[in-house]
């Protein structure tokens, strides 16, 4: 009997792929259950998940499922083979990996493959709240022509100071996006980007990010130590009429302080496309015609998908293959000359 792999979420653009990837060393079985209960109860003898080594998973089979938090993390690891996730993502804060390590499962991501879909979302975020087209496109649609749109409360973006948190895959990408305008580009990470370049200014702390900059974009993970980062602190060190951007996840910025400070002008906008408690929207944030909203989609294309996709079956069949997958996420890795282990 071949090792199963069981997808949590359908495969939507590469079945054909999935199927060739497999072919001869892995069962590929999809999800059934319709409950939490039912998909705990499903790994034992007999059930459908019998022999599944292995998971691809999608935030999409949360709806089902609910996140892989602690309990579900324990329970799997008594009453399955599950070894690996496949997370089918960059994020993968709805998978509790402190769990993971006690109980020996490894979980691997995808960076890199949403890199640009993301990038360009927040260079659109940047300049929608600068020039506010996305107001201007609604006075358009609504038959208003150009009211309320005003030009003299729009900005261009020369001249501007873009403060990056976080120069990882995708706020590396979004910076060299954004220097294709004459801009002076910041940034703040735990420690300088090797791969940063010149033009690239690395200050030494958040403040000072938050000093010096017009527009802070935000791209760091959400974990314990990113939740609630940018608060009520953080967005008073902006400059009055500040741009805040968020394409990264909601919980990380302190939605109430950022709330207030829209209220009493400290920031003239906001671009997201995340939010503290998906899919819900907080009513407040529509009644600022100059914020631009997107519904956490920043990082979907086509291309994007695919990559993904792939990149998370790609880890699994290695897994299967060879015990060991690639793209292990940060908390569960140590390196020991080139192997990775837990």
């Amino acid at each position: 009997m071949l090792p199963r792999v069981l997808l949590c979420g359908e495969i939507e653009y590469v079945q054909d792929e999935c199927k060739k990837m497999f072919h001869g060393i892995a069962e590929v079985i999809h999800l059934v259950s319709d409950s939490r209960s039912h998909f705990l109860s499903s790994f034992g003898p007999g059930g459908p998940y019998e022999g599944t080594v292995a998971l691809y998973r999608r935030n999409t089979s949360s709806e089902v499922v609910g996140k892989f938090d602690a309990p579900l993390i324990h329970a799997l690891a008594d009453t399955s083979m599950v070894r690996w996730i496949a997370q089918s993502g960059g994020g993968y804060d709805e998978i509790d990996v402190q769990a993971c390590k006690e109980r020996g499962i490894l979980v691997s991501n995808t960076p890199r493959a949403n890199e640009d879909a993301t990038a360009t979302a927040t260079l659109y975020l940047m300049l929608s709240c600068l020039r506010h087209f996305s107001m201007a496109e609604r006075s358009l649609r609504s038959g208003t022509w150009k009211t309320p749109f005003n030009a003299a409360q729009t900005h261009d973006v020369t001249g501007r100071t873009l403060g990056i948190l976080g120069l990882g895959g995708i706020g590396l990408r979004f910076a060299h996006l954004a220097h294709a305008f004459p801009m002076r580009i910041i940034y703040f990470s735990r420690r300088k980007a090797e791969s940063a370049p010149d033009w690239c200014e690395y200050v030494s702390s958040v403040e000072e990010l938050c000093k010096q900059a017009d527009i802070l974009s935000l791209h760091v993970p959400l974990n314990p130590s990113t939740v609630g980062m940018i608060g009520e602190k953080e967005i008073g060190t902006l400059q009055r009429g500040s741009v805040l951007l968020n394409t990264s996840r909601g919980r990380i910025m302190d939605q109430e302080a950022m709330i207030r400070a829209l209220e009493d002008g400290h920031l003239s906008s906001v671009g997201l496309d995340v939010y503290p408690d998906e899919p819900r929207v907080d009513p407040r944030l529509l009644t600022f015609p100059r914020c631009t909203l997107l519904p956490h989609i920043g990082g979907e294309s086509a291309e994007a998908w695919r990559t993904r996709e792939l990149q998370a079956l790609g880890n699994l069949r290695a897994f299967v293959l060879g015990g060991v997958g690639e793209d292990i996420v940060p908390e569960l890795r140590t390196v020991i000359g080139n192997s990775t282990t837990l």
